[in-house]
């Protein structure tokens, strides 16, 4: 099944802010003061977070709900880093790094072992999460 979504952003070029509107929905997108914005909106990896968080408790809990188990709650605690892998490219180079993102999935309600571990199982197929562990296509274009 293939679903295209479409999402416009657009902002100054004088700062980070940007408008984005997804459908009928509009949000505000910023950095962090720290990062040299005006933090008037989540940052990009924020977004990616509650995309792969949303997606886990939605889809963790919609298996629940399928098999009548007794799930009363999902919350799913993300954080997103760079660690650094191997050593420096060259003398005096800098160390490769990769992006790492840490899940926490906090199942409330009175479940079995198997029915935790089953959970866990469906949350690492979240539609989302196989996204972001594939080879992703980004096809770029000015126009």
């Amino acid at each position: 099944m293939s679903v295209e979504t479409r999402v416009t952003v657009s902002g100054a070029s004088s700062g980070f802010v940007q408008d984005v509107q997804m459908g009928r929905h509009r949000l505000t997108t910023d950095e962090p003061v720290s990062q040299g914005g005006t933090d008037l909106g989540p940052a990009p990896y924020d977004l990616l977070l509650a995309s792969l968080g949303s997606c886990t408790s939605m889809t963790v809990s919609m298996y629940a709900r399928r098999k009548n188990w007794p799930l009363e709650s999902v919350r799913v605690e993300l954080r997103h880093s760079k660690v650094k892998v191997g050593e420096p490219v060259a003398e005096g180079g800098k160390v490769p790094e990769k992006d790492q993102i840490e899940r926490e999935i906090h199942l409330v309600g009175p479940l079995t072992a198997e029915q935790h571990e089953r959970l866990l199982d469906i949350a690492n197929k979240c539609p989302v999460h196989r996204t972001l562990k594939s080879e992703i296509l980004i096809h770029t274009r000015l126009v």
